[in-house]
């Protein structure tokens, strides 16, 4: 996707607005995590629901205060790459340990 430039050849930023829009939808993902917290029908499913919200938060964060959305294709790469990794690195571990089984700690 392709923004704007300058005369000088710069990318353009967001504007004001779109940093006011990203600020309350983060506000209105917070306040539906905490609401969801306290709906005890959705205590089975809470965890992957807050998960999900969480991740939308950081995607909003990282892409818009955080720039990435405006960078070049390298640097985006260059933090979800890594990113990327981590989280197979992580969910590895669990399976490894068990935690989507149910099962414990190998040995113990």
């Amino acid at each position: 996707m392709e923004h704007a430039t300058n005369e000088h050849g710069h990318v353009e930023h967001a504007s004001v607005r779109t940093y006011l829009g990203v600020a309350a939808a983060l506000g209105i993902i917070t306040a539906v995590e905490v609401m969801v917290f306290y709906i005890e029908a959705l205590h089975p499913v809470l965890v992957p629901i807050l998960l999900t919200l969480s991740a939308a938060k950081f995607v909003l964060v990282v892409g818009f205060f955080m720039h990435l959305k405006y960078d070049a294709r390298l640097f985006r790469g260059l933090f979800v790459g890594p990113l990327a990794v981590a989280i197979a690195i992580i969910l590895a571990m669990l399976a490894l340990y068990g935690v989507f089984t149910g099962g414990g700690a190998p040995g113990a």
